[in-house]
C-alpha cells in the first residue's frame, strides 16, 4: 500500500494508538484521591494512570504490537509507565502555571480534542467493519488473485533481424534441439551458454511484449518471431507452475490496513458530500486520495529498486528479464 492515497490517511491514522485516558486538561488534580485498583499503574497527584494507557503507548511506540498481552511483567512496562508519569507532571505543571488559558493554547487543545474524536471514530469502523470475516473474505480474493500469476519456465533466442528469426524458428519447429540453436544462434550471451534459458520467471514481471507472447504460448510450444528494444525473438514455453499464495497470516497486516483505509475512504466521501465546506482559495478540492483502493494493490508491489530495468540498448550487456 505505498500510493499517496495510503500517505494522506495515514496522516489521519497517526494518533489512533497513542489515545490515552487522561482527563480534559484543567481540571484541579489535586482536590480527588484515587486509590490503586487492578487497573491503576500509578496515581500522579492525585490523577490515575491506568494500564490500558501504558499499553497504548507501548503500541504507538512500536514496543509491541496491537493486541499483544503487555502489563507489569514485560521488560518495558515499566520504562513506559515512567515516561508517563513524566508526561503527567509536567502537564500538571502546565496547568499550574496557567499556559492552557491562552487564545494559543485553547486553538493546540481544540485541535488535539478534534484529532482524539476522530481516532474513536476510526477505531469504532475498525471495530465493527474490520472483522475476522471481513479478512477472511478479502484473503480468499487475494488468494484467487496471486494464483491468477504463473510462473513459467522458458528459454529464448535473440537475433537481430526477422528473417533471421523466422529461418531460426523453421529449423526448431523441424525438430532441431532449441537449446542448440540458441548456443548457435543467440545474441544474449547471458542466456546463450545455457541454451536460452531464463529458469522460472513470472511474465508480469517482465518487459514488454514478452508476458502477452508467453500468455498467447502454450507449454511445450514455440512462439511466431517478435521485436522488443533487442532484437527479434523466439521463445519456448516449457512448463508453468502457478505461485503458493501466501499465508493468511502473512497477509493479515496489509489487509487490515486496506479494509480500514476502505471504511474511513468511505465515510469521508459521505462526509464530505453531505457537508458545507469553503475553501480560502476557492478551488476544487483533490479528492483522488479518497478513491475507492484497488484489491489489487495488496499484491507484491514493487518498490523503485525493484522494478524491471529498461531494455539495455547492447543486447551483450544486459539480460531480458
Amino acid at each position: 500500500m505505498k500510493s499517496s492515497r495510503y500517505f494522506i490517511l495515514g496522516a489521519a491514522l497517526s494518533g489512533m494508538l497513542a489515545l490515552t485516558g487522561c482527563d480534559p486538561v484543567g481540571t484541579p488534580v489535586r482536590d480527588r484521591q484515587v486509590g490503586f485498583d487492578a487497573s491503576t499503574a500509578a496515581v500522579v497527584n492525585g490523577e490515575p494512570i491506568y494500564i490500558s494507557d501504558v499499553e497504548l503507548e507501548a503500541v504507538a511506540q512500536g514496543r509491541i504490537e496491537a493486541g499483544e498481552s503487555f502489563g507489569p511483567d514485560h521488560t518495558e512496562y515499566q520504562t513506559v509507565l515512567e515516561q508517563l508519569i513524566d508526561q503527567r507532571l509536567l502537564a500538571q505543571e502546565a496547568v499550574r502555571r496557567g499556559l492552557d488559558r491562552s487564545p494559543q493554547a485553547q486553538r493546540r487543545l481544540e485541535t488535539a480534542r478534534e484529532r482524539l474524536l476522530g481516532n474513536f471514530l476510526m477505531e469504532n469502523l475498525v471495530s465493527t467493519e474490520v472483522t475476522e470475516a471481513a479478512i477472511d473474505k478479502m484473503y480468499d480474493e487475494q488468494v484467487k488473485l496471486q494464483q491468477l500469476d504463473d510462473e513459467v519456465r522458458i528459454r529464448h533466442i535473440l537475433v537481430e533481424t526477422q528473417e533471421v528469426a523466422e529461418e531460426v524458428l523453421r529449423k526448431a519447429r523441424g525438430g532441431a534441439d532449441f537449446t542448440t540453436l540458441a548456443f548457435e544462434n543467440s545474441k544474449d550471451t547471458r542466456t546463450r551458454l545455457d541454451g536460452g534459458s531464463f529458469g522460472w520467471v513470472a511474465p508480469n514481471e517482465m518487459i514488454d511484449p514478452f508476458p502477452s507472447v508467453i500468455a498467447d504460448t502454450p507449454v511445450g510450444e514455440i512462439s511466431e518471431p517478435f521485436e522488443s528494444e533487442q532484437g527479434w525473438h523466439i521463445l519456448k514455453v516449457e512448463e508453468r507452475r502457478t505461485r503458493p499464495p501466501k499465508t493468511k497470516d502473512e497477509m493479515r497486516p496489509e489487509i487490515v490496513t486496506y479494509l480500514t483505509f476502505t471504511e474511513i475512504s468511505k465515510i469521508l466521501r459521505q462526509l464530505r458530500a453531505d457537508a458545507s465546506i469553503q475553501q480560502r482559495d476557492g478551488g476544487p478540492p483533490d479528492l483522488s486520495y479518497l478513491e475507492e483502493p484497488d484489491p489489487t494493490e495488496l499484491l507484491d508491489e514493487p518498490d523503485a529498486s525493484s522494478e524491471d530495468p529498461a531494455p539495455s540498448e547492447s543486447a551483450e550487456d544486459e539480460p531480458i528479464q
